[in-house]
């Protein structure tokens, strides 16, 4: 498909120029971005990666943060399109520069926002996703959140390599400089635990947020690979010695190992909470034989049980619009019986 673009300069034109079209940007410039991307995204990983950095999580983002900027800046460059801000002063459009006079390129979440972004839907979820996170732990020491997000992380740097190598060549992926990260622990049940205690004790500002972005996604978006990659591991050893024994082993989907593998792993797998919207649960209660439960109830009750604090994850807030999970179902059913004569 062919784009009816803006190109642009090098040098910082005039305020007064209009945007015009130009020739396509010479490689020099399309080079450089592409080697501040590349060495961004390698550090990324490799600080997340190294056991003495304890601020792994705001430091991966924003260094992959600046790692995709580059790299759809690089590929705007490319097809000649213009990915600077302007704006109209007067009557006149303006390029927006900073306090230093510096033109102002488009930032990621920009440039994940403009129609021609190379960046399907998924990849695209992923980004904004950790945007908001970086938005909410600005400033502030959270650990707690490092292995909850891994998931994300992991889909974040496979979906990078992905990328790079589609838009400009095999040559540009960053996968043959990354060997497997090797740990001191296996995963065991009480590894497990401690995973999910994590993100139990999540701040309630992160769980908010985190609750608030995959409510609004539909079940593909958020079970999506590209939006957070989950692989399960097995420990194997080789059948004679001398033979490789790698540390992953894939094996097909409809071999009885994989489906021994699916049925155990089914139990602790991550899914989608359902969300009912308060006029939703009190027909519920009315079809299960409580036709007295009426709203004004249900809201005195979640009044009463300060329901609606993010501590207490009973729903989430989303669209200006008050969603429960399943377990806040529970505690209004349970409150129907015992106030059985009452709302029959």
């Amino acid at each position: 498909m062919l784009w009816k673009s803006l190109a642009f300069a090098d040098s910082e034109s005039d305020d007064n120029d209009m945007p015009s079209k130009r020739r396509p940007r010479t490689s020099p410039r399309i080079n450089e971005l592409l080697l501040k991307s590349r060495e961004a995204a390698l550090a990324a990983v490799q600080i997340f990666n190294t056991p003495q950095i304890t601020f792994k999580s705001e430091i991966f983002i924003v260094l992959m943060n600046v790692a995709w900027t580059y790299l759809l800046h690089a590929y705007y460059q490319k097809r000649g399109i213009d990915y600077r801000h302007w704006t109209k002063i007067g009557g006149k459009t303006r390029l927006q520069r900073t306090k230093r006079g510096a033109i102002r390129y488009w930032e990621l979440e920009k440039c994940l926002e403009s129609k021609v972004v190379p960046i399907d839907r998924d990849s695209s979820n992923n980004l904004k996703f950790l945007i908001g996170i970086r938005h909410e732990i600005e400033h502030q020491m959270t650990r707690r959140i490092d292995q909850t997000l891994s998931a994300k992380f992991q889909a974040c740097c496979l979906n990078y390599n992905t990328y790079i190598k589609k838009l400009f060549g095999k040559r540009t992926g960053i996968d043959r400089h990354l060997a497997l990260t090797l740990q001191f622990s296996s995963i065991t049940p009480d590894q497990r635990k401690s995973l999910a205690k994590y993100a139990a004790d999540l701040p309630a500002h992160i769980k908010t947020f985190i609750d608030g972005f995959e409510g609004a996604l539909s079940s593909d978006e958020y079970n999506s690979p590209k939006f957070a990659y989950r692989v399960l591991f097995v420990a194997k050893t080789a059948n004679q010695r001398g033979q490789a024994d790698e540390v992953i082993e894939f094996v097909k989907s409809d071999s009885p190992l994989a489906a021994t593998l699916n049925a155990n792993y089914v139990v602790t797998k991550e899914t989608e909470k359902p969300k009912l919207l308060a006029s939703r649960i009190v027909k519920m209660m009315h079809q299960e034989g409580f036709p007295r439960f009426k709203i004004h109830h249900h809201t005195e009750l979640w009044q009463s049980m300060d329901a609606k604090n993010p501590n207490k994850n009973y729903g989430v807030l989303l669209d200006n619009a008050w969603y429960w999970y399943e377990r806040w179902v529970e505690q209004v059913r349970e409150f129907c019986r015992e106030n059985r004569k009452r709302f029959q």
